[in-house]
């Protein structure tokens, strides 16, 4: 996709968003079952039904997806889409640009052998590998990186957190 295209394909939207900001508030859903007495959750994700399961440092086999790797798969496609779009935008090439995402958990806690112990991520880092021929001036670069940082929804939300609630119905 070129700068043109894409820009035609958004621009319908961003006026639509400026006439009627409403519009633009939108709840993202996603839904899993429990199948069977697997420790299993069946995630669809619009593309294919993804199994996740434990991980494992926690029981697990490594059959199942983990949902914390999936948490930073699900960071590196929304920055890796983001990088793009606005490098297209800017009429930049990124050509075969990479990026890893790497996080760091203490399975004490999660296992509830230590109390003291974080569940959840403590440090995540996102890096963007440019192609080694890339031309790209180190102002781009750092215009590419402040504006994917800016505009990536994973990366913001991480960043943010979001007020969150749990319940059973």
């Amino acid at each position: 996709m070129d700068a043109q295209t894409l820009r035609e394909a958004q621009s319908p939207f961003k006026q639509r968003y400026r006439d009627e900001p409403d519009a633009a508030l939108i709840t993202l859903v996603a839904d899993g079952s429990l199948d069977g007495a697997d420790v299993t959750c069946s995630v669809q994700t619009g593309q294919a039904l993804v199994a996740a399961g434990l991980h494992p440092a926690t029981g697990g086999d490594g059959s199942a997806a983990c949902s914390g790797d999936m948490l930073l798969q699900a960071l590196v496609a929304c920055a890796g889409v983001t990088f793009r779009a606005v490098a297209t935008s800017l009429g930049l090439d990124v050509g075969g640009t990479t990026l890893h995402a790497e996080g760091d958990l203490d399975f004490r806690g999660t296992l509830g052998v230590d109390k003291q112990a974080p569940v959840g991520f403590t440090d995540i880092r996102l890096r963007l590998d440019l192609d080694p021929g890339s031309t790209l001036t180190a102002e781009e670069q750092a215009t590419l990186l402040r504006l994917t940082e800016r505009y990536c929804v994973v990366l913001q939300t991480l960043r943010r957190t979001p007020t969150t609630s749990a319940s059973i119905g």
